[in-house]
Order: structure tokens, then sequence, then C-alpha cells
């Protein structure tokens, strides 16, 4: 992979923050895989990867050696965007990698000037090359994830489909409701995907049914379901689009893609 070095001026990018404050609930797997969709149907798209775990950089094929500039040194005010952006094997898809530096930024954000606007100035001006930009955020409400909410248009929430699913999201919509008021008048929620979706467990589908009568239309119609395709290709440094067009998990991913574009469209229109 290789950095991208130049970056347009024209219109701006919209900026999506795929956010849960719950861990293991497909945050990661939905922002790679609907970036890569995304992509397929000539969209330019960068995934900015703001959790400090990495993994979107690595289900992306980017591993460590190659991210000595990442999204601690954008943060920081080290680098600029185009410094710090890669290209992917995917035509279209961009990645902003996170580092290992990334995991103390939490701690040395507390002290750096307007805190909660370091993503949102680093991208103003800049992403004009870019049709839509996906920030993986981190599984907690800290500072990196209100520097997306406070940088994003929309939020977009993958919820996994068990028990303490409304109750996790409650805690969001509150945050989300927070940074409108405070920071970001503008930001809404694009949409809740339901995530693992099993059949065969009753419990996926009272768990669907719950959200959808809480939340309505704001649910997308597509779920992704559980897939062991969609496990694996990550270990492979691959979207799942890429791994196995076919399978399941793949199909759900194309379908939740145009129903995103759809609403985006609805937007401008």
């Amino acid at each position: 992979m290789k950095n991208t070095k130049v970056i347009d001026q024209g219109v701006p990018a919209r900026v999506l923050a795929v956010a849960n404050q719950k861990g293991g609930v497909g945050k990661t797997t939905t922002t790679i895989n609907l970036a890569t969709a995304m992509a397929a149907v000539q969209k330019k798209v960068l995934i900015i990867d703001l959790d400090p775990q990495g993994n979107a950089s690595t289900g992306l094929g980017l591993y460590s050696d190659a991210r000595k500039i990442n999204t601690y040194h954008l943060l920081m005010g080290e680098a600029d965007l185009s410094d710090a952006i890669s290209e992917t094997n995917i035509p279209g898809l961009s990645v902003l990698p996170s580092g290992v530096d990334l995991s103390g930024a939490e701690i040395e954000l507390v002290e750096v000037e307007n805190r909660l606007y370091r993503l949102k100035t680093a991208l103003t001006g800049s992403v004009s090359s870019f049709d839509y930009i996906l920030i993986d955020c981190p599984p907690a409400l800290g500072l990196l994830t209100l520097n997306a909410l406070v940088a994003a248009h929309s939020v977009l929430v993958p919820l996994q489909c068990e028990f303490f699913a409304l109750e996790g999201i409650s805690h969001l919509v509150r945050t989300i409701n927070r940074v409108r008021k405070a920071y970001n008048p503008s930001l809404d929620i694009q949409g809740i995907v339901l995530t693992m979706f099993d059949r065969r467990n009753n419990l996926s589908d009272s768990v669907a049914l719950e959200v959808r009568d809480h939340f309505g239309d704001i649910v997308y119609d597509t779920v992704i379901p559980r897939n062991v395709r969609v496990s694996e290709a990550p270990s492979y440094g691959k979207p799942v689009l890429l791994y196995d067009t076919s399978c399941a998990g793949s199909q759900a991913y194309i379908h939740l893609a145009s129903e995103v574009l759809r609403r985006e469209q609805a937007l401008a229109a």
C-alpha cells in the first residue's frame, strides 16, 4: 500500500461515525464492509480507524509496520491528513490507520486545547476527494469517540441482537443528544443496523422486534446475519465482500450499502 499525498479541494465528504460504546457488536466489520460495498458502486471512501486496537486497519491488510503515520499524529497536529492516508487494494477505498500511539491519546488529549475539535479541524477543507468518510470509533464514549461525533454529520449504530442491546444504545443516544446540543447541532442518527442476527434463535427475533418498535424507521431493513465467512475474512486482511462475495454476510452488506446511500440521497434532495 502507498500513501495518498494529494487531496483535492471541492465539495466536502459526508462523514459518518460508526459508533457503539459496547464492544463486540460488529462495528469494525460493518465499517470495513459497508465502505467496500460503497466503493464497489464508484463512491470514493475513506475509513478513519479511530480505535487503538486497529482492527479496521488490519482487516484491510494494513499491518503495524505500515502505520508509522496514523490517526494519533493527525489528532496531535503532528501530521496532515494527506500524509497519514494509505491506499488499499480496493479501488476507491483509502484508510487512515490506527497505531499503538493512539492508546495514549485519551490521556494526552485532556491537556490539549479544543480537544473535542481535533478531528473536525483536521478534516475541515481537506476531504473533498472523497464522497464518504466512515469513522470506526472505539468501544467507549471517551474523547476519541467524542471527537468523531463532533466531526460527523451522522452516526451509524451497529446493534447486536442480544438481551442488553436497548440498554446499551440508550446511553449512546443520550451522548449523541448532548453532543448535538453542545458541539454539533446538525448531528443525527443515520440509522441502526441489527448485527449478528441468528434466525435459529428466538432471542434475535425478540430483540429485533423490540428495537424496531422503539426506534421505528430509523432501523435499517437490512439485518446482518451471523456468518462464519464474515468472521474468517479479517484473518486474511480482506473484507468479506472480497473473501466470499456470495456468502450471506456479503450480500447483507451490499443491501445495507444500498439503504445507506438511498438515505443519503434523500437528505441531499
